[in-house]
């Protein structure tokens, strides 16, 4: 089904510079771009590729818009952000083609005498839906998930097959989570006791906000006795590990493999690149950015971009650099005691 330009206009905003009833199939790369396509432009060093490209329209922003238009014989739609311009746009294409899923409980699943499934919401095959559950309206629970037992999933939330979500968690609206994620799983807590260690219960819950987005196979684990908590619009890729007593503030982003340990509490709109790691019990405060592979071994208490990795190196430059870095600590009593020298040598002339 195509889209008129003035229909996306309409719907979304910016600024058209062509005919609004020219139509566009779908959105695709400036370099691959066809004359039934929509493009978009949210890096200035592509304006070359974006002038030459074969695109009905593009989106592109207000900086960029002189000098592509010099040469570019499309349409145009010029916005502040081309980036989310094109983002929500893509949604909508998606939105007009995508079935919905159709609302019902399937024959083969398994839904507990006291759970509540609202009409509209669907619930796929073999689904197992305990005791005291609450799934919202319109809610998607595809094949083979689990809801604990007094769980609640949130109106428009949508959980893809085999999500596992455990006893009492809850998560908000129009929340989306991958296949294999596991929530509500007892968080790693052990006492000591002459070597062996003695379990602690973990009786606390996860508690998701709305608009959070959860990756496949992220685990995220239940409080010990207060509850994890992930706030409004967080993003989380795939296989990231929250530990139990986490709080992670709204819009905080974290791509893949990130890891953060119990009861680290994390601000508001700040990023986590991938194989990130956040050590226990730490404070990060709003509007930090932590480049991919760091290790936050200290609380942040300050926003900005920090990052905390050595750069990639030759094994055997690496070897050496380490070779230094083991021997700073002498390099430094034997500095010390050269300017103590110096310095009486100075003084007796």
């Amino acid at each position: 089904m195509g889209i008129r330009l003035g229909d996306l206009v309409e719907r979304f905003g910016g600024q058209l510079a062509g005919d609004p009833n020219l139509e566009v199939q779908a959105i695709a790369p400036l370099d691959s771009a066809g004359a039934s396509h929509i493009s978009f432009l949210s890096n200035s060093k592509l304006r070359a590729l974006a002038a030459q490209s074969q695109a009905a329209a593009l989106i592109l922003s207000p900086l960029d818009d002189p000098t592509v238009a010099a040469t570019y014989e499309g349409a145009r739609i010029v916005t502040t952000n081309p980036y989310a311009y094109f983002a929500r746009a893509a949604q909508y294409f998606v939105s007009l083609s995508e079935a919905p899923a159709a609302p019902g409980v399937h024959p083969s699943a398994v839904v507990a005498a006291g759970a509540v499934v609202d009409p509209t919401a669907h619930v796929g095959a073999n689904v197992t839906i305990e005791e005291g559950a609450v799934i919202g309206a319109h809610a998607v629970i595809d094949a083979g998930c689990y809801i604990g037992r007094e769980a609640a999933v949130g109106e428009g939330t949508h959980f893809f097959a085999n999500v596992t979500f455990h006893a009492r968690c809850r998560i908000g609206k129009r929340g989306i989570v991958h296949s294999g994620a596991v929530i509500g799983t007892d968080g790693f807590g052990f006492a000591n006791e002459g070597g062996v260690y003695i379990k602690i219960p973990q009786t606390g819950t996860v508690l998701i906000g709305d608009d959070v987005d959860i990756g496949a196979n992220t685990c995220i684990d239940r409080g010990a006795l207060a509850d994890t908590i992930i706030e409004d619009g967080v993003k989380l890729d795939n296989q990231i590990q929250i530990g139990h007593n986490c709080h992670v503030g709204a819009h905080t982003a974290m791509a893949g493999c990130v890891g953060v340990a119990g009861s680290a509490r994390i601000g508001k709109h700040c990023t986590f690149g991938g194989a990130a790691m956040v050590l226990g019990h730490l404070e990060i405060v709003d509007n930090v950015h932590i480049s991919s592979g760091s290790m936050v071994s200290r609380s942040v208490l300050e926003p900005g971009q920090y990052t905390g990795f050595y750069p990639l190196a030759k094994n055997a430059e690496w070897e050496r650099s380490a070779a230094i870095v083991r021997n700073l600590a002498s390099m430094r009593e034997k500095i010390r005691s050269l300017e103590k020298t110096i310095k009486t040598l100075t003084e007796q002339q």
